[in-house]
């Protein structure tokens, strides 16, 4: 059996992976509609997140809104370092409560760290999981390797949500509302 670790090789290629940045008011908002738009029959979550201060901050941010909007309670918030040695304890209590979605607020190269470990070892679904913009970068999915996020949807800092589809990040931009068009005869 490989590991599923990413080697320092691989990292370096990709070269330095941005910090997360604080969560914006649109991102949380388009975030909390990818989990509640119509058919999307979330109800449990677990929130997953890296131990740097914007990632703590988005995920405790959205538990309180999850919550605001009368949500069942968020089933669990499993944090993971940005480095270690196999991930594989956090990669078990993150799946362990078996929810609808998985929330992530993380730092990049954790996050494909740690997708690799739930992808080798847990039944986890990418294409339930949600994340935060930190993780809106194609370089994720590239270093987490071929499908393993694969259907993992986002929002971005302006509102916009993006969705990872070949190991390509693609985004998608807010609806923008209908423009008023002067009525009258001509």
């Amino acid at each position: 059996m490989t590991s599923p670790l990413i080697s320092p090789a691989e990292t370096a290629a990709y070269g330095d992976l941005p910090a997360p940045a604080p969560h914006s008011d649109a991102e949380l908002t388009a975030l909390l509609g990818l989990l509640t738009a119509p058919g999307a029959r979330i109800a449990t979550v677990v929130v997953g997140h890296s131990r740097d201060t914007a990632s703590r901050s988005a995920a405790a941010a959205f538990a309180e809104a999850w919550r605001a909007l009368g949500r069942l309670p968020v089933l669990a918030v499993v944090d993971w370092p940005e480095s270690a040695a196999s991930w594989l304890r956090a990669a078990r209590r993150f799946t362990a409560e078996e929810p609808d979605a998985w929330v992530v607020a993380a730092a990049p190269l954790g996050w494909a760290q740690m997708s690799r470990r739930l992808r080798h070892s847990t039944d986890w679904d990418p294409t339930r999981t949600y994340g935060f913009a930190a993780l809106g970068d194609s370089r994720i999915p590239a270093l987490a390797g071929p499908a393993t996020l694969q259907g993992m949807r986002g929002a971005a800092a302006d509102g916009s949500t993006w969705t990872v589809d070949r190991a390509w990040v693609t985004h998608r931009l807010p609806a923008r509302p209908p423009t008023a068009r002067p009525r009258g005869t001509l």
